[in-house]
């Protein structure tokens, strides 16, 4: 289950990929700094799971998602922000996000999420 992770912000992208590093089944398959990056990146490499700031140059993480949601609809998207989550929350899974997780608590929340996400993805198949 490759991921593409999409933030504006090197440090935060490179702080995900050392988190995913250790994960050897979910695979980094490409990072993104703005909203044209994700859509082109994701439309490529076809990923099972996009990490996505909802904050991205060009465009925001909300419009973002509905529209790779119309381009790849089984693809899992996980909105990652500072902002309070629990006023985003349900804006981002309206949009059609399965996860929103606050980058405070990206170290202890983020592979419990993407577990969660892959067990149900199993389950589907």
């Amino acid at each position: 289950m490759q991921i593409l992770i999409a933030d504006d912000n090197a440090m935060v992208r490179r702080g995900i990929a050392l988190l995913l590093s250790h994960e050897q089944e979910w695979p980094v398959c490409g990072e993104a700094a703005n909203a044209e990056e994700v859509l082109q990146l994701a439309g490529e490499k076809r990923p099972a799971i996009v990490l996505l700031d909802v904050s991205m140059p060009g465009m925001d993480g909300l419009e973002i998602t509905r529209r790779l949601k119309q381009q790849l609809p089984d693809t899992k998207i996980v909105i990652i922000s500072q902002h309070d989550p629990h006023h985003l929350r349900p804006l981002a899974l309206e949009a059609g996000a399965v996860e929103c997780i606050d980058k405070a608590r990206l170290a202890t929340d983020l592979l419990p999420a993407i577990r969660k996400i892959t067990a149900e993805s199993w389950k589907t198949l």
